[in-house]
């Protein structure tokens, strides 16, 4: 006496959707500049993020990565994609920080064909500052 059963796994119908290539041609770039590092964001207008690149994650290590070539090549690589993928042509610029990749990203932002409409500072001042140390008593 022998059986027929077939145990077939009942595979759900999954096809994958080609993801849509939305078409973004106003957008923002977010500059983080600090002294270690450059991070470029490219988002759209209400700030999702679009693509990102940064001047670690372009092949620069150590003290190299806060280099103003650092953020240029960092800017290159995410202008690239974002202009490639979604076709932005004009942003508006959100810098921050102090470092040194600040005014060479926004330079080399310029040559991609990306009119720049405006640019913004958006470093945080302190204000109030820190509480002070406890007087000392002798």
């Amino acid at each position: 006496m022998t059986e027929n059963t077939t145990t077939e796994a009942v595979k759900p119908n999954t096809q994958k959707r080609k993801k849509s290539k939305r078409s973004i041609p106003y957008g923002q770039v977010h500059i983080l500049a600090t002294f270690n590092n450059t991070i470029i964001t490219f988002t759209d207008r209400t700030g999702g993020t679009l693509t990102t690149a940064s001047a670690g994650g372009c092949g620069f290590r150590g003290s190299k990565k806060g280099t103003a070539y650092a953020a240029q090549v960092a800017v290159e690589k995410a202008a690239q994609a974002v202009k490639q993928l979604h076709g932005t042509s004009k942003v508006d610029v959100f810098v921050k920080g102090i470092g040194l990749g600040r005014d060479a990203a926004i330079r080399s932002l310029q040559g991609f064909d990306i009119s720049i409409e405006s640019i913004t500072d958006v470093t945080g001042i302190p204000h109030g500052g820190c509480r002070p140390r406890k007087a000392r008593r002798i």
